[in-house]
């Protein structure tokens, strides 16, 4: 958890799920973040074994390393109260450095990309709960296969789900 606990590691970390990526095509995608910046994180994610070498190459002398996430989880049932704190800290700030990231962009249009951000507050039971994230992962897990191509854009999806006081 400390070593995710940066808004440029958790950026790096979503741009590579479901793709190998070099470093300099994660400098591409995250243009608002300096390249030194980039380099110093991947290396760290590498380091904790949050990222694995997919592949090596020489380029101009120099090895060219391709990166996966590592094939690891999080056992929750581990997790404190402050590390689920910790953890949703995370997940808002970034989400709030991709966001500005997006609006910084030239000639961003939101109501044209289908910008959208709701909350709504649900009753359920647990049996119902249990139902509805299984309703949310088989929407969305199908989707997570998807290979990028000149007609698709990479939307970030983040449901929230938590009990909220009466």
């Amino acid at each position: 958890m400390e070593l995710l606990a940066h808004p440029v590691r958790m950026r790096i970390v979503h741009a590579l799920r479901g793709r190998e990526l070099t470093t300099g095509q994660l400098c591409e995608l995250l243009p608002d973040v300096s390249k030194a910046m980039v380099y110093r994180h991947v290396e760290a994610l590498a380091a904790g074994e949050v990222l694995a070498v997919a592949s090596e190459r020489r380029v101009r002398g120099a090895v060219e390393r391709t990166y996966r996430l590592h094939n690891s989880t999080i056992e929750t049932e581990d997790l404190t109260v402050d590390d689920y704190r910790r953890g949703f800290d995370l997940a808002l700030a970034t989400l709030l450095a991709e966001f500005t990231a997006y609006l910084d962009r030239d000639g961003v249009d939101p109501t044209a990309d289908l910008v959208g951000f709701r909350q709504h507050a649900i009753w359920l039971s647990r049996a119902e709960l249990a139902e509805f994230m299984a309703d949310l992962r088989e929407v969305i897990v199908p989707r997570l296969a998807q290979e990028p191509t000149a007609d698709r854009s990479r939307y970030l999806v983040s449901p929230i789900v938590f009990p909220a006081e009466e």
